[in-house]
C-alpha cells in the first residue's frame, strides 16, 4: 500500500495549497503571506534545525520587561540584567533604576532594588562569584543647542588639615565678577595634608620642624544660576562659596575650569558595589577615586580588578588614571596610567599582560588610543601590534579570546568609524600572541559591514555570532537579521538560523549553562528607513538553540555527582554513565557583557581521564590562563554535543 501523508502533513500541504490559490487572486499581499508562511514552515522542520539551530522568544511578564544595557551570568545559573535608568532621561529624573534577575531554568524573574544608576557602568566577575559593578550615570548629556546654562568643572580646595568639608548639591559659587554657579552634586572635599620635615642649620644643628600644608581637592560640575552667555568663562579665577562662615570660608574656595555653553556629555559616578548572587542584593564597597561612565573592568591574574577609562564627573574622558580594586579589602588603589577610549576590550593573556585589539565603544578622539597592542600593567609598557585592516573602523567592533584560551589567539570582528560615522566593515582578523612578533592576519569576511555584532564562545570551540547593524545604531533600517558560526580551526564561517528580532546598540548575548545562547536588548536611533520616527528600546528576549542540541539533545553527555572544588593537583571528578562518549572538556568563564564588550568569557581546554563510570578533568594552574573565579564545566561528545554545565570554583 502506498504511504499516505499524516493528518498533520495533510493540513500543512492544504494550507500551502490554499495560499497558492489566494496568491493567484491577490498576488502581492498573498505572495508575501505565502513566503512568510513557507519560511515559518521551513525553519520549524527538524532537518532544518539540526543543520542551523532555532530561535525562540521568551515570554517576559510586563512587570519585568526592562532595557537590558548589561547582562551577566552568575554562578547560581541566573542572569543579572542591569538597566539602571536604561537610557531614559525621565527614569533618571525620577531616580527609578532597574535590575532584573532571570532564572533560565524555569523562566522566572525577580526585581532587584538598585541603589544607584548603573546605566553604562562597568562590571567584572570576582573570585568568590560576586559581581563587581562600578561607575554609572550622574547626569544625562545635553546636546549642542540644548544647553541653556553655562556649565563646567569647579575644583574645590580645602586648606584646613583638621576636617573634611561637605558641600551639598546646589551649593553656590560666586565669581569675582559676581556671577553665580550652583553645584549639581554633593561633594566631600578632603582635609588638607599636613607634612612636617626636619631642618638643620649649616653646623648640622637641628632647627624647629618645618610644617607644610597641601590643600585637599575635589571636583564638582557646576551650572550658572542664570541662562545665557554672560556666565561663559575660560579664565581661571578663585570663587567664594556661599554659606560658609569663619575659618571654613577662609579655608575653602573654588577654582574654575572652562565653563561653556558647549555640548555637555554624560557624567560618571564613583560608586561601586558587589552583587551577591546568594543574597541576591547589591552590597556597597568603597567608591572609586575617579567617577566613570563607560568604563571597562577587567580581572587580573591575582583576582584583583582593573578599572580603565570612562567619562568623569564633568563629562571629560579619563586621561588614563586607572585604578585597581582588591576584593579582599574592598578598596581601590591607583593603577598603571594609560589612556584608552571608552569601553576598551582588554583580554588577560599569558604573563598577566592585557591585549587590546582596538575594540571600543566610542568616546575619545580618533587619533588617540586606537592602536591595538599588548599592555603589561606591571611595567606599564605597550607593544603595538601591526597588520589590522580597516584600523580606523574598530569602534563598536566585537572581539574575543578564541577557544581554547591556550592558543592565545584574539579575534576582532566588524566595527565602524568613530562616532556617528556611517562606515562599517565586514573585516575579521586574528592575531596569534604566542608568536615572537605577533601581527594581525585577515580572517573570513562577515556577510556585510557590521557594527554591534554579538559573539559568544560555544562549548565545541566554535564562536556563535549574531545580529548587529550596518549603520550607526541601526539607522536607515540597517539591522542585520543573520547569524553564523566561526570555526577557528577552519578559519571559516558557516550559516546559522536567522534571529527574528533585530539588535544593535545596547544589545547583549551570552552562553547559558544548558548550552543555549540568550540575546537581549537593542537601542535603535530610529524605527523607520527614512529616519523620521524615534526608535524604541527592544525589550524582547530570544534564545538560540544550536544544531547539536536538536540532533542529539535527548542523548547528550551528562555529568552526575562531583565536586565544585579542585583538589591540590587541580583535578575534579564527576560520575557519568557513558564516559566513553566524552571526547573533550572545557572550563568556560561566565560572561559579563555590555556595549559589545565582554572581556570575561574564555574557554580553557582541560586534561581528561576516563574510568568505567566517571571522568576526571585537570585544570591548568596558570592564573593568567585561568583567573580565579567560578566556571562552567562542559563536556562534549564527538559530534560536539555539550552536556549541561557543572559549576566549578578555581582559586
Amino acid at each position: 500500500m502506498a504511504n499516505r501523508p499524516s493528518k498533520k502533513t495533510r493540513k500543512t500541504l492544504l494550507g500551502i495549497t490554499g495560499i497558492a490559490v489566494l496568491a493567484g487572486l491577490n498576488a502581492p499581499a498573498a505572495l508575501g503571506l505565502a513566503g512568510e508562511t513557507y519560511h515559518a514552515y521551513t525553519i520549524s522542520r527538524p532537518s532544518y534545525q539540526a543543520a542551523y539551530g532555532s530561535w525562540k522568544q521568551i515570554d517576559i511578564p510586563r512587570a519585568y520587561r526592562t532595557n537590558a544595557i548589561h547582562a551577566a551570568l552568575l554562578h547560581t545559573g541566573k542572569v543579572l540584567i542591569v538597566a539602571g535608568s536604561g537610557n531614559e532621561q525621565r527614569k533618571f529624573d525620577k531616580g527609578s533604576f532597574d535590575t532584573v534577575l532571570w532564572d533560565p531554568g524555569n523562566d522566572t524573574f525577580k526585581k532587584i532594588p538598585t541603589p544607584d544608576d548603573f546605566f553604562c557602568s562597568g562590571h567584572a566577575q570576582l573570585p568568590d562569584g560576586s559581581m563587581l559593578v562600578a561607575g554609572g550615570t550622574a547626569r544625562y548629556e545635553q546636546l549642542d543647542g540644548e544647553v541653556r546654562r553655562a556649565g563646567g568643572g569647579m575644583r574645590v580646595k580645602n586648606e584646613n588639615p583638621d576636617k573634611d568639608i561637605v558641600l551639598k548639591k546646589g551649593t553656590v559659587f560666586r565669581s569675582p565678577a559676581g556671577v553665580t554657579y550652583a553645584s549639581r552634586f554633593d561633594v566631600t572635599v578632603p582635609r588638607a595634608r599636613r607634612d612636617q620635615t626636619a631642618t638643620y642649620d649649616r653646623a648640622g644643628v637641628m632647627q624647629p620642624w618645618r610644617t607644610t600644608v597641601t590643600a585637599g581637592e575635589a571636583r564638582v560640575f557646576v551650572e550658572a544660576t542664570e541662562t545665557g552667555p554672560l556666565a561663559v568663562t575660560g579664565t581661571p579665577a578663585q570663587y567664594e562659596i556661599a554659606g560658609l562662615r569663619g575659618a571654613d570660608a577662609d579655608n575653602t574656595y573654588g577654582l574654575s575650569e572652562k565653563i561653556t555653553l558647549d555640548k555637555q556629555d554624560f557624567q560618571g559616578i564613583r560608586a561601586a558595589y558587589e552583587f551577591d548572587p546568594r543574597a541576591e542584593k547589591y552590597i556597597p564597597v568603597d567608591p572609586m577615586d575617579k567617577a566613570r561612565w563607560y568604563p571597562t573592568l577587567v580581572g587580573l591574574d591575582d583576582g584583583r580588578v582593573l578599572a580603565v577609562s570612562g567619562l568623569d564627573d564633568v563629562g571629560t574622558i579619563d586621561p588614563g588614571d586607572n585604578e585597581i580594586y582588591d576584593p579582599r579589602t574592598k578598596k581601590w588603589s591607583p593603577g598603571p596610567k594609560r589612556y584608552f577610549p571608552t569601553y576598551p576590550a582588554l583580554f588577560l593573556t599569558r604573563g598577566g599582560k592585557l591585549f587590546y585589539p582596538a575594540s571600543n565603544a566610542g568616546y575619545g578622539p580618533a587619533d588617540q588610543g586606537r592602536d591595538p597592542g599588548l599592555w603589561d600593567p606591571r611595567t606599564n609598557t605597550f607593544e603595538k601590534v601591526p597588520g589590522l585592516r580597516d584600523a580606523d573602523e574598530t569602534e563598536t567592533s566585537a572581539s574575543l579570546l578564541l577557544p581554547p584560551a591556550q592558543d592565545q589567539k584574539v579575534m576582532i570582528l566588524g566595527g565602524g568609524g568613530v562616532g556617528e560615522s556611517k562606515r562599517s566593515t565586514p573585516r575579521t582578523a586574528v592575531v596569534d600572541l604566542k608568536k615572537d612578533n605577533p601581527t594581525f592576519e585577515d580572517g573570513p569576511d562577515l556577510p556585510q559591514g557590521t557594527r554591534y555584532l554579538n559573539s559568544v564562545i560555544m562549548p565545541d570551540d566554535t564562536v556563535f555570532t549574531t545580529n548587529g547593524s550596518q549603520d550607526y545604531r541601526g539607522r536607515s533600517a540597517s539591522n542585520i537579521l543573520k547569524a553564523q558560526f566561526y570555526d577557528p580551526k577552519a578559519n571559516a564561517f558557516r550559516e546559522a538560523a536567522s534571529p527574528a528580532v533585530g539588535r544593535n546598540y545596547h544589545s547583549e548575548a551570552l552562553l547559558l549553562p544548558d548550552g543555549r545562547v540568550a540575546t537581549f536588548g537593542s537601542d535603535p536611533l530610529f524605527d523607520d528607513r527614512r529616519n523620521t520616527k524615534l526608535g524604541h528600546f527592544e525589550q524582547r528576549m530570544e534564545i538560540y538553540t544550536p544544531p547539536a542540541l536538536h540532533r542529539n539533545g535527548k542523548n547528550r553527555p551528562a555529568l552526575g555527582e562531583g565536586t565544585d572544588r579542585l583538589d591540590k593537583d587541580g583535578r575534579a571528578t564527576f560520575a557519568t554513565d557513558h564516559p566513553e562518549r566524552v571526547t573533550k572538556a572545557r572550563l568556560m568563564r561566565p560572561s559579563a557583557v555590555t556595549h559589545t564588550t565582554d572581556v570575561e568569557q574564555r574557554s580553557i581546554e582541560l586534561g581528561l581521564t576516563k574510568t568505567g563510570n566517571s571522568v576526571t578533568v585537570e585544570v591548568p594552574k596558570d592564573p593568567a590562563l585561568v583567573p580565579p573565579g567560578w566556571y562552567m564545566l562542559f563536556v562534549t561528545d564527538a559530534q560536539g554535543t555539550p552536556s549541561e554545565a557543572k559549576w566549578v570554583r578555581v582559586g
